[in-house]
């Protein structure tokens, strides 16, 4: 029996589903954080909406990104097991906070179904290349972010519509990663990791993208005994230029040594997606700071 190519894809449902609610969730903190009186307002079902719209962009960005990985014959399952996953992860996780009353089972699948539908409707008239920064992709998250602004009750206003923008278009690299690492073999993910001592993340404005890098050797800080403190793993983030925030890894040299070769990779794979969540995080917090939102966001 012939293997469906969707199936070399399978492994990555449950990452993307919970990547999704997870932007979708932290979004709608930032987006409260952005503008706090208008925040005061909001009632539980808004929260819940504009949760909502932040999924319906996500899938169509996903349904846009699986075109270059996932074969056109197995695309319409790869998304419908896609839908499943979130549901599955929606009714287990999140549902329950998201609401003023318990969501059951049979209503989560139908706000997912009916979410995913509306998604190809709302969005999929916009022609662009997701991994492309066109006017058009701008235009994209425009929309959306107009969209967000209106759900929560304050069309136009700049604080909600810059807070959507930033966080729709920063999770595109994310999101491609997650693909590129589904399709290589799993001998060779994150392989280049321990023996480059780290990963750095670059980001222009707020997308960052990832790349190879060697990481500094890290010690005991300074004022510090070795022997009474020894920092094995760190995450750098910092402001190169103007625009470019860079993020990296690294770990202890005598650390890295003592790994195991099959613990270096796991501990590499772990520490690369930390590297990604950090550095598009701070990409955000930066550029929400030179819009002149100056609001804490989140733990950034």
């Amino acid at each position: 029996m012939a293997n469906n190519p969707a199936d070399n894809f399978t492994g990555i449902l449950k990452d993307l589903a919970h990547t999704m609610m997870s932007v979708s969730r932290e979004s709608v903190n930032l987006i409260k954080r952005s503008d706090q009186q208008q925040a005061l307002k909001l009632q539980r079902k808004q929260e819940w909406d504009i949760y909502l719209e932040f999924l319906r962009m996500l899938f169509n960005l996903v349904d846009r990104l699986s075109a270059f990985y996932v074969p056109i014959q197995a695309q319409r399952d790869f998304m419908n097991s896609l839908e499943d996953s979130v549901s599955h992860e929606l009714q287990t996780v999140l549902a329950p906070s998201l609401s003023s009353t318990e969501i059951d089972e049979m209503e989560v699948m139908l706000s997912v179904g009916q979410t995913v539908s509306e998604s190809r409707e709302i969005y999929e008239r916009f022609k662009f290349v997701v991994t492309d920064q066109t006017k058009e992709r701008d235009q994209y998250f425009k929309f959306f972010s107009e969209r967000v602004a209106s759900k929560a009750g304050a069309s136009g206003k700049t604080e909600i519509t810059s807070a959507a923008f930033l966080c729709g278009s920063a999770v595109v690299p994310a999101l491609k990663s997650l693909f590129e690492d589904a399709g290589k073999p799993k001998d060779e993910v994150s392989s280049a990791t321990p023996a480059a001592e780290g990963e750095t993340a670059t980001s222009q404005g707020t997308e960052p993208a990832v790349s190879s890098g060697s990481a500094t050797p890290l010690s005991a800080p300074e004022g510090t005994s070795g022997e009474a403190l020894i920092k094995l793993i760190s995450v750098v983030s910092r402001i190169q230029g103007d625009e470019e925030v860079e993020t990296w890894w690294g770990l202890h040299p005598k650390f890295r040594t003592d790994l195991p070769a099959a613990e270096a990779k796991e501990l590499a794979k772990h520490m690369n997606r930390v590297t990604r969540i950090v550095g598009e995080r701070y990409a955000v917090v930066v550029s929400l700071a030179k819009a002149g939102v100056s609001r804490p966001v989140g733990n950034a």
